[in-house]
């Protein structure tokens, strides 16, 4: 039986704890997704399909409005356009200046507009999401090969939900060093949904990344599909250098969620982040706030 359940976020810009619950997008916040039929459903990547075609139709231009004067989204804060679909509405970008990512090298800015995890390291025994295996590199990165420089490393995992400013920035100046598309179906990915089905994040559809970065080592930079979002759009050329909050990519409609895991040693999450992780709280972080600290400079501040 379904059973969608709200969820503790501490909003760092407001300094306040609240409860995030979507009542017209119920499914994102379901707590047993074995459970719910319309899970079943909507994971499966046909459906992810028709509900993507669906919302560029031209009628669902009706949506946008009522949607933004319920969830009080600032639209002077987006580049000004006039939305041919609510998919496109979805995909909205921030104006020139409304966000920015920290001056100083070596503070890495939030990547993505959303929620925040954070752990110092990630290893098998640990008790979140359930004994540590939603959590495995290994197992999110697809090989053992692929996870070995992150073993033992800090880790953070980022969800977004369907309110959210959906596109994805780079944390820092580097190079993409290897990248891989692996999984399949579309579960929801909030905390009580990871509890009862510990195997989400790789199962679900997710595009790697293996980033070699100028102040944060290398990383593995995971975006992870949601319910209806198993298109995650790579906008940046992997080819190419990129630069400290540039645009990465951008996901196709709905919730999801990035995971992102450093070496050993190399960085750590900023401390509200990883205090009210212990606590089972999200931090909501605005693009470009300071998410982390390289290791040298968290060495230095004590």
């Amino acid at each position: 039986m379904s059973k969608p359940l709200p969820l503790p976020v501490w909003d760092r810009n407001a300094g306040q704890l609240t409860e995030e619950f979507l009542d017209d997008h119920p499914t994102t916040y379901e707590s047993e997704p074995l459970r719910s039929p319309m899970q079943w459903l909507e994971s499966r990547p046909a459906y992810d399909w028709l509900v993507a075609a669906l919302q560029h139709a031209p009628w669902t231009r009706r949506k946008i409005a009522p949607f933004v004067r319920k969830h009080h989204i600032d639209m002077s804060e987006f580049e000004p356009m006039q939305y041919r679909s609510y998919a496109e509405f979805f995909g909205r970008k921030f104006r020139p200046g409304v966000r920015s990512f920290p001056a100083e090298p070596h503070v890495m800015g939030a990547f993505a507009e959303g929620r925040y995890f954070g752990w110092r390291k990630v290893a098998r025994g640990m008790m979140f999401p359930i004994k540590g295996s939603s959590l495995c590199a290994e197992d999110i990165l697809g090989s053992a090969e692929r996870a070995a420089p992150f073993r033992e490393g800090p880790m953070l995992l980022a969800r977004l939900c369907p309110v959210d400013y959906h596109r994805v920035h780079y944390p820092d100046d580097g190079t993409t060093r290897d990248h891989a598309r692996l999984g399949g179906r579309n579960w929801t990915v909030n905390q009580n949904a990871l509890r009862s089905k510990p195997d989400i994040l790789f199962r679900n559809e997710r595009s790697v990344n293996i980033l070699e970065t100028a102040h944060f080592g290398r990383l593995a930079f995971v975006e992870i599909g949601a319910l209806t979002v198993g298109r995650v759009v790579q906008t940046h050329p992997l080819d190419r250098p990129y630069r400290r909050g540039e645009e990465k990519s951008y996901f196709a409609f709905g919730g999801s969620a990035i995971v992102l895991l450093g070496e050993a040693g190399a960085w750590l999450p900023a401390e509200d982040v990883l205090g009210n992780t212990l606590e089972g709280i999200e931090t909501l972080l605005r693009l470009g706030q300071p998410v982390a600290k390289s290791f040298t400079a968290s060495a230095t501040s004590r």
